[in-house]
Protein backbone atom coordinates (compact mmCIF):
# COMPACT_ATOMS: atom_id res chain seq x y z
CA UNK A 1 0.00 0.00 0.00
CA UNK A 2 3.00 2.31 0.10
CA UNK A 3 2.45 3.21 -3.54
CA UNK A 4 -0.80 4.92 -2.53
CA UNK A 5 0.66 6.44 0.66
CA UNK A 6 -1.57 4.40 2.89
CA UNK A 7 -4.73 5.04 0.84
CA UNK A 8 -6.64 1.97 -0.31
CA UNK A 9 -6.71 1.49 -4.12
CA UNK A 10 -10.09 2.97 -4.95
CA UNK A 11 -10.89 4.64 -8.23
CA UNK A 12 -8.46 7.50 -8.85
CA UNK A 13 -11.41 9.57 -10.10
CA UNK A 14 -15.00 9.63 -8.85
CA UNK A 15 -17.31 7.14 -10.49
CA UNK A 16 -20.84 8.25 -11.30
CA UNK A 17 -23.78 5.94 -11.64
CA UNK A 18 -24.85 5.14 -15.17
CA UNK A 19 -28.58 5.67 -15.51
CA UNK A 20 -28.96 4.52 -19.14
CA UNK A 21 -29.18 0.91 -20.28
CA UNK A 22 -27.74 1.18 -23.80
CA UNK A 23 -29.15 -2.07 -25.34
CA UNK A 24 -32.57 -1.32 -23.90
CA UNK A 25 -32.39 2.24 -25.19
CA UNK A 26 -31.53 0.99 -28.70
CA UNK A 27 -34.55 -1.32 -28.71
CA UNK A 28 -36.87 1.48 -27.61
CA UNK A 29 -35.47 3.89 -30.21
CA UNK A 30 -35.89 1.33 -33.01
CA UNK A 31 -39.53 0.65 -32.17
CA UNK A 32 -40.24 4.35 -31.69
CA UNK A 33 -38.79 4.97 -35.15
CA UNK A 34 -41.12 2.32 -36.59
CA UNK A 35 -44.08 3.93 -34.82
CA UNK A 36 -43.10 7.39 -36.07
CA UNK A 37 -42.78 6.08 -39.63
CA UNK A 38 -46.25 4.60 -39.45
CA UNK A 39 -47.72 7.84 -38.08
CA UNK A 40 -46.25 9.69 -41.05
CA UNK A 41 -48.14 7.52 -43.53
CA UNK A 42 -51.29 7.30 -41.42
CA UNK A 43 -52.97 10.37 -43.06
CA UNK A 44 -52.82 8.53 -46.39
CA UNK A 45 -55.23 5.88 -45.11
CA UNK A 46 -58.81 6.94 -45.75
CA UNK A 47 -61.99 6.30 -43.85
CA UNK A 48 -62.53 4.55 -40.55
CA UNK A 49 -59.83 2.00 -41.38
CA UNK A 50 -57.30 4.69 -40.45
CA UNK A 51 -58.16 4.32 -36.75
CA UNK A 52 -58.28 0.54 -36.99
CA UNK A 53 -54.76 0.53 -38.42
CA UNK A 54 -53.62 2.96 -35.72
CA UNK A 55 -54.80 0.67 -32.93
CA UNK A 56 -53.45 -2.47 -34.59
CA UNK A 57 -49.98 -1.15 -35.36
CA UNK A 58 -49.38 0.67 -32.07
CA UNK A 59 -50.56 -2.31 -30.01
CA UNK A 60 -48.38 -4.65 -32.03
CA UNK A 61 -45.31 -2.43 -31.73
CA UNK A 62 -45.84 -2.08 -27.99
CA UNK A 63 -45.96 -5.87 -27.56
CA UNK A 64 -42.85 -6.42 -29.67
CA UNK A 65 -40.90 -3.63 -27.97
CA UNK A 66 -41.80 -4.90 -24.52
CA UNK A 67 -40.80 -8.49 -25.27
CA UNK A 68 -37.36 -7.43 -26.51
CA UNK A 69 -36.71 -4.56 -24.10
CA UNK A 70 -37.26 -6.57 -20.91
CA UNK A 71 -34.52 -8.95 -22.07
CA UNK A 72 -32.02 -6.20 -21.21
CA UNK A 73 -33.83 -4.74 -18.21
CA UNK A 74 -32.30 -5.03 -14.75
CA UNK A 75 -35.63 -4.60 -12.96
CA UNK A 76 -37.00 -8.11 -12.74
CA UNK A 77 -36.20 -8.26 -9.03
CA UNK A 78 -35.44 -5.06 -7.14
CA UNK A 79 -34.61 -4.03 -3.60
CA UNK A 80 -33.29 -0.86 -2.00
CA UNK A 81 -32.52 0.47 1.45
CA UNK A 82 -31.04 3.57 3.07
CA UNK A 83 -28.67 2.75 5.89
CA UNK A 84 -25.45 3.57 7.74
CA UNK A 85 -22.79 1.20 6.50
CA UNK A 86 -19.05 0.77 6.33
CA UNK A 87 -17.42 2.22 3.22
CA UNK A 88 -13.80 1.05 3.01
CA UNK A 89 -12.18 -2.20 3.97
CA UNK A 90 -10.16 -2.19 7.18
CA UNK A 91 -11.67 1.16 8.16
CA UNK A 92 -14.10 2.05 10.94
CA UNK A 93 -15.52 5.03 9.03
CA UNK A 94 -19.18 4.75 8.11
CA UNK A 95 -21.33 6.59 5.59
CA UNK A 96 -25.02 7.23 5.12
CA UNK A 97 -25.98 5.81 1.71
CA UNK A 98 -28.79 4.49 -0.44
CA UNK A 99 -28.05 0.96 -1.67
CA UNK A 100 -29.95 -0.61 -4.55
CA UNK A 101 -29.94 -4.16 -5.89
CA UNK A 102 -31.41 -4.75 -9.36
CA UNK A 103 -31.52 -8.30 -10.74
CA UNK A 104 -32.21 -8.89 -14.43
CA UNK A 105 -32.24 -11.89 -16.72
CA UNK A 106 -28.56 -11.47 -17.58
CA UNK A 107 -26.96 -10.18 -14.41
CA UNK A 108 -27.17 -7.96 -11.36
CA UNK A 109 -26.73 -4.19 -10.92
CA UNK A 110 -25.60 -2.80 -7.58
CA UNK A 111 -25.88 0.92 -6.89
CA UNK A 112 -24.42 2.91 -4.01
CA UNK A 113 -25.30 6.59 -3.63
CA UNK A 114 -24.27 8.62 -0.63
CA UNK A 115 -26.86 10.80 1.12
CA UNK A 116 -25.40 13.35 0.66
CA UNK A 117 -23.25 12.30 -2.28
CA UNK A 118 -20.16 14.11 -0.94
CA UNK A 119 -18.86 12.31 2.17
CA UNK A 120 -15.38 11.59 3.50
CA UNK A 121 -14.01 14.00 0.89
CA UNK A 122 -15.22 11.65 -1.87
CA UNK A 123 -18.10 11.38 -4.32
CA UNK A 124 -20.05 8.28 -3.37
CA UNK A 125 -21.94 7.40 -6.53
CA UNK A 126 -21.46 3.89 -7.94
CA UNK A 127 -23.33 1.66 -10.36
CA UNK A 128 -21.65 -1.69 -10.97
CA UNK A 129 -22.92 -4.49 -13.21
CA UNK A 130 -22.01 -8.17 -12.87
CA UNK A 131 -23.20 -10.39 -15.72
CA UNK A 132 -23.82 -14.12 -15.94
CA UNK A 133 -24.91 -14.35 -19.59
CA UNK A 134 -23.41 -17.07 -21.77
CA UNK A 135 -19.78 -16.36 -22.52
CA UNK A 136 -19.33 -14.09 -19.50
CA UNK A 137 -17.89 -15.13 -16.14
CA UNK A 138 -19.49 -13.70 -13.02
CA UNK A 139 -16.58 -14.94 -10.88
CA UNK A 140 -14.06 -13.12 -13.09
CA UNK A 141 -16.08 -9.90 -12.87
CA UNK A 142 -16.12 -10.22 -9.08
CA UNK A 143 -12.34 -10.70 -8.98
CA UNK A 144 -11.95 -7.53 -11.07
CA UNK A 145 -14.18 -5.69 -8.61
CA UNK A 146 -11.93 -6.80 -5.77
CA UNK A 147 -8.89 -5.58 -7.68
CA UNK A 148 -10.53 -2.19 -8.23
CA UNK A 149 -11.22 -1.86 -4.53
CA UNK A 150 -14.93 -1.15 -4.76
CA UNK A 151 -16.76 -0.02 -1.62
CA UNK A 152 -17.72 -2.59 0.98
CA UNK A 153 -21.51 -2.60 0.32
CA UNK A 154 -20.97 -3.29 -3.40
CA UNK A 155 -18.52 -6.10 -2.76
CA UNK A 156 -20.72 -7.59 -0.04
CA UNK A 157 -23.76 -7.85 -2.31
CA UNK A 158 -21.73 -8.98 -5.32
CA UNK A 159 -20.15 -11.76 -3.22
CA UNK A 160 -23.60 -13.13 -2.35
CA UNK A 161 -24.19 -13.85 -6.07
CA UNK A 162 -20.86 -15.59 -6.75
CA UNK A 163 -21.00 -19.29 -7.72
CA UNK A 164 -19.03 -20.25 -4.60
CA UNK A 165 -21.34 -18.41 -2.19
CA UNK A 166 -23.27 -20.72 0.19
CA UNK A 167 -26.39 -18.60 -0.45
CA UNK A 168 -26.94 -20.22 -3.84
CA UNK A 169 -28.24 -17.00 -5.36
CA UNK A 170 -26.07 -17.35 -8.47
CA UNK A 171 -27.53 -20.68 -9.57
CA UNK A 172 -31.04 -19.64 -8.58
CA UNK A 173 -31.20 -16.36 -10.49
CA UNK A 174 -28.99 -17.51 -13.36
CA UNK A 175 -31.32 -20.41 -14.15
CA UNK A 176 -34.33 -18.14 -13.78
CA UNK A 177 -32.83 -15.65 -16.20
CA UNK A 178 -31.87 -18.25 -18.81
CA UNK A 179 -35.30 -19.92 -18.86
CA UNK A 180 -37.16 -16.61 -18.89
CA UNK A 181 -34.97 -15.22 -21.66
CA UNK A 182 -35.41 -18.33 -23.83
CA UNK A 183 -39.20 -18.31 -23.54
CA UNK A 184 -39.32 -14.58 -24.29
CA UNK A 185 -37.39 -15.09 -27.54
CA UNK A 186 -39.88 -17.79 -28.52
CA UNK A 187 -42.70 -15.35 -27.74
CA UNK A 188 -41.02 -12.77 -29.98
CA UNK A 189 -40.87 -15.26 -32.87
CA UNK A 190 -44.57 -16.01 -32.53
CA UNK A 191 -45.27 -12.27 -32.36
CA UNK A 192 -43.60 -11.88 -35.77
CA UNK A 193 -45.62 -14.83 -37.08
CA UNK A 194 -48.86 -13.36 -35.73
CA UNK A 195 -48.23 -10.07 -37.51
CA UNK A 196 -47.59 -11.88 -40.78
CA UNK A 197 -50.72 -14.03 -40.47
CA UNK A 198 -52.98 -11.13 -39.48
CA UNK A 199 -51.82 -9.29 -42.62
CA UNK A 200 -53.14 -12.23 -44.69
CA UNK A 201 -56.75 -13.42 -45.05
CA UNK A 202 -56.16 -16.03 -42.30
CA UNK A 203 -57.08 -14.16 -39.08
CA UNK A 204 -57.81 -17.39 -37.21
CA UNK A 205 -54.19 -18.51 -37.37
CA UNK A 206 -53.02 -15.00 -36.49
CA UNK A 207 -55.17 -15.12 -33.38
CA UNK A 208 -53.76 -18.52 -32.45
CA UNK A 209 -50.22 -17.17 -32.89
CA UNK A 210 -51.11 -14.29 -30.55
CA UNK A 211 -52.38 -16.78 -27.99
CA UNK A 212 -49.08 -18.67 -28.16
CA UNK A 213 -47.18 -15.38 -27.85
CA UNK A 214 -49.05 -14.57 -24.65
CA UNK A 215 -48.56 -18.10 -23.33
CA UNK A 216 -44.78 -17.97 -23.74
CA UNK A 217 -44.64 -14.47 -22.21
CA UNK A 218 -46.45 -15.85 -19.18
CA UNK A 219 -44.15 -18.89 -19.15
CA UNK A 220 -41.18 -16.52 -18.77
CA UNK A 221 -42.86 -14.81 -15.82
CA UNK A 222 -43.72 -18.10 -14.15
CA UNK A 223 -40.21 -19.44 -14.76
CA UNK A 224 -38.62 -16.44 -13.09
CA UNK A 225 -41.14 -16.45 -10.24
CA UNK A 226 -40.94 -20.17 -9.49
CA UNK A 227 -37.14 -20.45 -9.56
CA UNK A 228 -36.50 -17.23 -7.66
CA UNK A 229 -39.11 -17.95 -5.00
CA UNK A 230 -36.79 -20.27 -3.07
CA UNK A 231 -35.69 -19.15 0.41
CA UNK A 232 -33.05 -16.44 0.24
CA UNK A 233 -30.20 -15.82 2.61
CA UNK A 234 -30.46 -12.46 4.41
CA UNK A 235 -28.82 -9.44 2.82
CA UNK A 236 -27.98 -7.08 5.67
CA UNK A 237 -26.20 -3.75 5.44
CA UNK A 238 -25.67 -2.31 8.88
CA UNK A 239 -28.96 -2.32 10.80
CA UNK A 240 -31.09 -2.60 7.63
CA UNK A 241 -31.88 -5.57 5.38
CA UNK A 242 -32.60 -5.75 1.66
CA UNK A 243 -35.94 -7.38 0.79
CA UNK A 244 -36.20 -8.39 -2.90
CA UNK A 245 -39.49 -7.86 -4.71
CA UNK A 246 -40.61 -8.15 -8.31
CA UNK A 247 -39.77 -5.12 -10.41
CA UNK A 248 -41.32 -3.21 -13.31
CA UNK A 249 -40.02 -5.59 -16.00
CA UNK A 250 -41.68 -8.55 -14.28
CA UNK A 251 -45.07 -6.90 -14.00
CA UNK A 252 -44.89 -5.39 -17.49
CA UNK A 253 -44.18 -8.82 -18.98
CA UNK A 254 -47.08 -10.29 -17.03
CA UNK A 255 -49.40 -7.57 -18.31
CA UNK A 256 -48.17 -8.06 -21.90
CA UNK A 257 -48.78 -11.80 -21.71
CA UNK A 258 -52.33 -11.25 -20.48
CA UNK A 259 -52.88 -8.63 -23.20
CA UNK A 260 -51.75 -11.07 -25.90
CA UNK A 261 -54.10 -13.73 -24.55
CA UNK A 262 -57.02 -11.29 -24.59
CA UNK A 263 -56.24 -10.06 -28.10
CA UNK A 264 -55.72 -13.57 -29.46
CA UNK A 265 -58.90 -14.80 -27.78
CA UNK A 266 -60.82 -11.84 -29.22
CA UNK A 267 -59.57 -12.56 -32.75
CA UNK A 268 -60.48 -16.26 -32.49
CA UNK A 269 -63.87 -15.46 -30.95
CA UNK A 270 -64.77 -12.85 -33.56
CA UNK A 271 -63.66 -15.25 -36.31
CA UNK A 272 -66.44 -17.63 -35.30
CA UNK A 273 -69.04 -15.21 -33.91
CA UNK A 274 -68.65 -11.97 -35.89
CA UNK A 275 -66.45 -12.70 -38.91
CA UNK A 276 -67.67 -9.64 -40.82
CA UNK A 277 -66.74 -7.27 -37.96
CA UNK A 278 -63.32 -8.92 -37.76
CA UNK A 279 -62.75 -8.43 -41.50
CA UNK A 280 -63.70 -4.78 -41.19
CA UNK A 281 -61.29 -4.26 -38.30
CA UNK A 282 -58.47 -6.03 -40.14
CA UNK A 283 -59.30 -4.04 -43.29
CA UNK A 284 -59.78 -7.21 -45.33
CA UNK A 285 -62.27 -7.53 -48.17
CA UNK A 286 -65.12 -10.00 -47.94
CA UNK A 287 -63.89 -11.70 -51.12
CA UNK A 288 -60.46 -12.46 -49.60
CA UNK A 289 -61.78 -14.00 -46.42
CA UNK A 290 -64.77 -15.61 -48.13
CA UNK A 291 -62.46 -17.60 -50.37
CA UNK A 292 -61.52 -19.79 -47.40
CA UNK A 293 -63.97 -22.47 -48.41
CA UNK A 294 -64.82 -25.22 -45.97
CA UNK A 295 -64.64 -28.88 -46.90
CA UNK A 296 -67.53 -29.87 -49.19
CA UNK A 297 -68.62 -26.30 -50.01
CA UNK A 298 -68.72 -25.25 -53.67
CA UNK A 299 -66.25 -22.78 -55.14
CA UNK A 300 -67.89 -20.34 -57.60
CA UNK A 301 -65.70 -19.07 -60.41
CA UNK A 302 -66.46 -16.38 -62.93
CA UNK A 303 -64.36 -15.42 -65.95
CA UNK A 304 -64.80 -13.51 -69.23
CA UNK A 305 -65.56 -16.69 -71.18
CA UNK A 306 -68.23 -17.59 -68.70
CA UNK A 307 -69.82 -14.15 -69.09
CA UNK A 308 -69.81 -14.42 -72.89
CA UNK A 309 -71.57 -17.76 -72.73
CA UNK A 310 -74.22 -16.06 -70.60
CA UNK A 311 -74.16 -18.76 -67.96
CA UNK A 312 -75.32 -17.72 -64.54
CA UNK A 313 -72.97 -19.86 -62.43
CA UNK A 314 -70.02 -22.10 -62.99
CA UNK A 315 -69.66 -24.25 -59.92
CA UNK A 316 -66.79 -26.59 -59.25
CA UNK A 317 -67.29 -28.83 -56.28
CA UNK A 318 -64.37 -29.01 -53.92
CA UNK A 319 -65.31 -32.56 -53.06
CA UNK A 320 -63.58 -33.81 -56.20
Amino acid sequence: MTLWNGVLPFYPQPRHAVGINVPQLIVIVVFLALAASFLLILPGIRGHSRWFWLVRVLLSLFIGAEIVAVQFSAEWSVSAVSTDTSYKAFSAERVRAHVGLLVGLGGVNITLTGTPVQQLNETIDYNERFSWRFGQSYAAAYVQALAKGLPDPVLYLAEKFTPSSPCGLHRQYRLAGHYASATLWVAFCFWLLANALLAMPVPLYGGLALLITGAFALFSVFAFASISSAPLCPLRLGPAALTPRYGAAFWLTLATGILCLLLGGAVVGFHYLRPRALRIFLDQSVKDCGSQAKGGSPLVLSNPLHQKLGASDLTISTNL
